[in-house]
């Protein structure tokens, strides 16, 4: 028994080593037998040096990069406002994806008991995006966005002033093309530019001068222009830490404008890499041809929201 606890005592010595409140802070030699002779150090073959080195990659001999378009904006939690786009930057490699929902009910047909039994219109149909958008370098993203009604928009953003430290402006160069019938039909392409402004820690307010060729998808119908000069004009003001009002008006200055100028308000949530927003609007459009060519009515306001999320 005694030779088996030997064993073991002398076994953790030699795995383990001498503990450090062992150690002799004086550095005092003490009598008896001196253990750390008793430590084989082999050396390690260079075959599993080799290995370890690749094992450990590129990544752990030189410290990462630090990129500041990885840093959270607490101003700017989104790539998109609503409809207009944000001069956030997409960080070079990385993604993000987005849902977009318009219930088609207007909230004020009917009285309130017949908006209850359709709960608010979400028992009726909707319109319904989808966004991808992807990070191809530094200051720069192209993306997609499909909605239900089969038109498909390409776009891509490029941001040419950041909002950074001392600078509370910042500016992209935006550009996209949508067409209807899965992109077969009446293209509609877009070019214009997102000026954005902070207002120290109370939100961001945006001005965006946009113009849109095309705008009427009606080549029967005969109007006089079928351009269209969009002012996109918008806020996102902070109420809570996490806790945003939205909104945005974008009238037609110029060209075709059918029906009314597109208006949206809404509140969101931003909670840890995704952002829920429940909003109000006079249009379904959410691509840029579809917001060229108006609302519905200033008297009729659909309820919708719509869910983003952020892949780094």
């Amino acid at each position: 028994m005694v030779t088996c606890r030997s064993f073991l005592l002398l076994f953790t010595l030699l795995a383990f080593g001498v503990p450090a409140s062992a150690a002799d802070t004086a550095g005092a030699a003490k009598p008896g037998l001196n253990l750390d002779l008793l430590r084989l150090d082999f050396p390690t073959p260079p075959v599993l040096r080799s290995l370890r080195a690749a094992s450990q990659g590129p990544a752990q001999a030189a410290a990462p990069e630090n990129d500041p378009d990885l840093d959270v904006d607490p101003l700017q939690t989104d790539f998109t406002l609503i409809t207009l786009p944000t001069t956030l930057r997409m960080p070079r490699g990385k993604s993000a994806f987005r849902v977009t929902h318009r219930f088609t009910r207007p909230l004020g047909q009917g009285d309130f008991g017949n908006l209850l039994e359709d709960f608010f219109g979400i028992d009726s149909g909707a319109v319904i995006g989808l966004e991808y958008r992807y990070g191809i370098m530094r200051g720069a993203h192209v993306g997609i966005r499909r909605t239900n009604d089969r038109t498909i928009e390409f776009f891509t953003e490029y941001n040419v002033l950041q909002e950074r430290d001392s600078k509370p402006v910042g500016l992209s160069v935006i550009a996209s093309m949508d067409g209807t019938n899965n992109f077969r039909d009446s293209y509609t392409p877009g070019l214009g530019v997102a000026v954005s402004r902070t207002l120290k820690r109370a939100g961001t307010v945006y001005i965006e001068p946009i113009w849109v060729n095309n705008s009427n998808p009606l080549p029967s119908k005969l109007t006089d222009d079928n351009n269209t000069f969009l002012l996109g004009l918008g806020t996102r003001l902070r109420i809570r830490p996490s806790v945003y009002l939205v909104g945005e008006i974008i009238p037609r200055v110029a060209g075709y404008d059918p029906g009314v100028n597109h208006a949206t308000f809404g509140i969101e949530k931003l909670l840890g890499l995704h952002v829920f927003q429940f909003n109000f609007s006079n249009s379904f459009g959410t691509t840029t041809g579809q917001v060229a060519r108006g609302g519905t009515s200033n008297d009729d306001w659909y309820l919708g929201f719509s869910i983003s999320r952020k892949f780094f």
